[in-house]
Parts: structure tokens; sequence; C-alpha cells
């Protein structure tokens, strides 16, 4: 993915079924860099075309110039019985590397937590690599605490019987 230099003060907007080539590109980029998963192009597409097509499933908001996204937060709505109501699950918080340490990310996170606030969901989870304190302390900075929760998953694998 080729991004040429910012000539506008980048802006945050929901993103569009437009920008599904550039969100595919930029989770791509994210899942190469983490343990858990392998890039799949096909995957990654369906599951944020299955994102944008649905409004009420979520939101991806991104961060743009006149040209190209820079950025984007991946919220997830479900709703959580401990909580009484509706929750964000919060994934795919990337800024290209070419335009890291702006700011961008902060910004990107704040429109996220702004938005959770004004549509009254009662809490916004995140899962960040365990392995990465950089991560940890840009999401603590942001007012995030660990839980006492671990993450546990079960996958299913494709054509599994």
């Amino acid at each position: 993915m080729v991004i040429e230099s910012i000539t506008s003060d980048p802006r945050i907007e929901p993103a569009t079924l437009e920008d599904l080539p550039q969100l595919t590109d930029l989770v791509m980029a994210l899942l190469g860099e983490e343990e858990d998963f392998t890039p799949n192009r096909s995957k990654q597409e369906h599951g944020l075309r299955l994102i944008l097509e649905q409004p009420s499933r979520g939101r991806i908001f991104v961060l743009r110039n006149d040209h190209f996204v820079i950025g984007m937060v991946n919220l997830l709505f479900t709703i959580s019985t401990a909580e009484g109501g509706f929750v964000v699950l919060m994934e795919d918080v990337i800024v290209h590397p070419m335009h890291r340490g702006q700011g961008y990310g902060s910004r990107l996170l704040k429109r996220a937590i702004e938005f959770a606030r004004e549509k009254n969901f009662k809490r916004i989870t995140l899962l960040t690599d365990k392995i990465s304190a950089e991560s940890q302390r840009f999401f603590q900075k942001h007012g995030f605490v660990f839980s006492h929760m671990i993450p546990m998953r079960l996958v299913f694998l494709e054509n599994n019987t």
C-alpha cells in the first residue's frame, strides 16, 4: 500500500464501502504484526464488508486526507448482561506505519470513545498484544485499564464438521 504525503489536515469520518480496499490493506498489515492471526485478504475483506453493510453491527471510523485512508478503528456492538446494556468491542486500531507518531492514533481513539459516550454504550473492551508494551501504554494513556478477565478462544476451522 503506497500512501503519498498528506497535503490536507486529516479528518475522521465513518468508513464507506468505497474504503474497503484501503481498510483491507490496513487490517492485513495489522494482522501481519500479530502472533495470533494469519492475514487472509478475502477473510479480512469479508469481515469488513459485513460491518460496512450493516451499521447496526458496528462502526468503522477512518482517518483520511483527500486521497487516502491512513488509519482506522473498528467498533463492534454487542450486549453485556453484566453492564445491562450495549457495549463496544474495539478492534483494528491502526495507523499506517508511515504516519505513526503524529497523534493520529490518539485522535482515532478519542473519536471512538466520544462516539461510544454519545450513543450511551456502557463499556469499551479491546484486546491488545500481550507482548507489545508500547500498545498497552498507548491504551492506558487513554484511560483503559487491565481486566482480571483473560481472553480465551474456540476457533472453528473452515469446513469443520
